[in-house]
């Protein structure tokens, strides 16, 4: 009963609140920096390899398998440490901290993230491993995986960016604070559907010389 009242006391203490909101933050923080991390290195690593004109299938399968274990173990930790952040702070400022554009935006984000991380978990990953490559992949899936790794990419980069954008609150309102964000995700899709366009008719034509090749050693 004293160990409750100790801790009930200790909770009741500005100083243990502020300690206790950062070190939700920083597990916020860390969280976001892992997701970024590895949605950074499995995007460069794609496209290495399709600069390089090769089917990339390691690096699709790490791209997808990333961006998987990213939504189901980062997101977890964002929504979890995120919630915690909005109860201390609406237990503080009360609910009109609630209408904050900047948080609206970021709980937008993540709620978005989060349905494209169930479109890359049910869609986008059984139809990578039945083709086995991005680039071997139907046109019309494969223009949907594009579209939803540029969606990851894009959200994760711009919730961190509002997420350290305090200057950014009350200032503006949630459409000004979106705007930008689906101008990169379409500029993102159109580039790499040119990239993906071009390794595919790269891909053709090796395989259309080696094909020729292999019939004129067989024919002399």
């Amino acid at each position: 009963m004293e160990l409750f009242h100790l801790i009930n006391s200790l909770l009741e203490q500005d100083t243990t609140k502020e300690l206790v909101r950062l070190a939700i933050i920083y597990a916020h923080l860390i969280a976001c920096c892992v997701a970024i991390g590895l949605v950074l290195t499995s995007d460069l690593a794609m496209i290495r390899q399709l600069l390089r004109g090769s089917d990339a299938t390691e690096a699709d399968r790490h791209h997808l398998e990333g961006l998987k274990h990213t939504v189901l173990l980062a997101l977890q930790a964002l929504w979890v440490t995120g919630i915690l952040i909005v109860v201390l702070d609406v237990a503080a400022k009360g609910a009109i901290y609630l209408l904050n554009p900047k948080l609206q935006a970021k709980v937008l984000i993540v709620s978005l993230l989060t349905l494209n991380g169930v479109l890359l978990h049910r869609t986008i990953m059984p139809a990578l491993a039945k083709a086995g490559t991005l680039l071997r992949m139907e046109p019309s899936m494969r223009s949907l995986a594009i579209f939803a790794g540029t969606v990851s990419a894009v959200s994760w980069f711009y919730a961190a960016m509002l997420g350290v954008g305090r200057p950014l609150a009350w200032k503006y309102s949630v459409v000004e604070l979106m705007v930008a964000y689906p101008l990169l995700i379409l500029g993102g899709y159109f580039a790499m559907s040119l990239l993906v366009g071009w390794a595919s008719q790269r891909r053709h034509r090796i395989v259309s010389r080696v094909a020729k090749r292999d019939a004129g050693q067989a024919v002399s």
